[in-house]
């Protein structure tokens, strides 16, 4: 009866540490995705604030200062924003934005009020504006970064069943390229029990598209909150269970603006690319309900079918899926220079991304643990 208590007692245990990670990672999330850091990006001081909250739980969980700085790597690069007005009325009648439509991130300042001629059956233009003026009809909105401004104006508007024929359109857009904004990488490390020259890396960007005007911020729970989540939980796991290699763990700062971040990390040579075993990078956490997707799956046969030889064995997510080489996150500096990488993301689940709906709230986190679980033991067997 004593070793039934003891071994209920175990288990208990287990469980409830996964679910603290769980709650961990819902905190995180949840900071992140506030208003405070204001989606991240270049108004509000957002991407300053992110940076200071993931150097500060760093430092609680004694992750050592990669760069004799500091956690902190700067560069900078231009990046065009609206930091005040955004007023778009679509005949006569005001739209909400980031909800009703979105300023192309590329765009410049325009004010005025404009007559709109159909161009095809999701395009029309402006007739009397002094620069080009588009306006799109979208089924979803999207927004992004853009390092530049055009001289143009282009506005997406979400389609809906009222929308009808657009006949006028009046706009007071206020755009402002900032020069040479100081971005972070933010990077710590653990020591090896056994190997300190050889290191595994772990990355996630926690940066993202920042905000639209003084009001609308897009909060990046999915993209990318939860991979910045998982890292932190990694650093926390690996403070109590010490990895047989120095562990590194980098928080990128520009990769909606074009994998930025990475790349000035790649190319800056501050670590021995040579020496890294294997570097595991994560966006899009949020989900799981249709598996994960892991990118280099093809290029790097040996590692992959180790992963799925563990899910198998510990029968963790529901499917691994793969492609071949893609330059769609942080990974792929590092894979072009020769380092063997996989980028994994899950799948299924909300559809939210790089939208206002993106929030906290409606993550579910489907295959969080269980993703963990299979990364760790991944690295563990390397």
């Amino acid at each position: 009866m004593r070793v039934i208590f003891f071994f209920i007692s175990f288990l208990f245990a287990c469980n409830f540490s996964f679910a603290q990670d769980t709650t961990y990672a819902r905190r995180v999330i949840k900071t992140l995705t506030s208003k405070k850091y204001f989606g991240r990006g270049y108004l509000n001081n957002g991407l300053d604030e992110a940076a200071k909250f993931i150097a500060s739980e760093l430092k609680a969980n004694q992750a050592i200062p990669f760069f004799p700085t500091g956690y902190f790597q700067w560069f900078e690069f231009n990046v065009n924003t609206f930091p005040d007005k955004v007023v778009v009325k679509l005949n006569n009648k005001l739209l909400k934005p980031g909800i009703d439509y979105l300023i192309s991130p590329e765009s410049t300042t325009l004010k005025g009020k404009y007559s709109l001629q159909k161009k095809d059956s999701v395009t029309y233009l402006a007739t009397n504006s002094s620069i080009p003026l588009t306006v799109k009809v979208k089924q979803k909105l999207t927004y992004s970064v853009a390092t530049n401004s055009l001289s143009a104006c282009n506005i997406e508007i979400l389609n809906t069943k009222t929308l009808g024929a657009l006949n006028n359109i009046e706009v007071n857009i206020e755009s402002k390229v900032l020069t040479k904004y100081i971005n972070t990488n933010v990077c710590a490390y653990l020591s090896g029990k056994t190997n300190n020259d050889t290191m595994v890396v772990f990355s996630a960007h926690y940066d993202h598209l920042g905000g639209m005007g003084k009001a609308t911020f897009f909060p990046g729970a999915n993209d990318n909150a939860s991979g910045v989540s998982a890292l932190l939980n990694l650093v926390k796991y690996y403070t109590k269970n010490p990895p047989k290699y120095k562990t590194v763990f980098i928080f990128f700062a520009g990769e909606e603006a074009g994998l930025l971040g990475s790349k000035f990390f790649v190319e800056s040579k501050v670590v021995d690319l040579k020496k890294i075993k294997f570097l595991v990078n994560f966006d899009l956490l949020g989900t799981g309900d249709e598996g994960i997707m892991v990118v280099n799956g093809y290029t790097f046969e040996k590692q992959f079918g180790l992963l799925e030889s563990i899910n198998k064995e510990k029968n963790l997510v529901k499917e691994i899926k793969r492609r071949g080489k893609a330059s769609n996150s942080d990974h792929y500096w590092f894979s072009e220079a020769g380092v063997p990488c996989f980028f994994i993301y899950t799948l299924g689940g909300i559809k939210a991304y790089h939208d206002v709906y993106d929030v906290a709230k409606t993550l579910p986190l489907t295959d969080y643990v269980d993703v963990f679980k299979l990364v760790t033991e991944f690295t563990d067997r390397l």
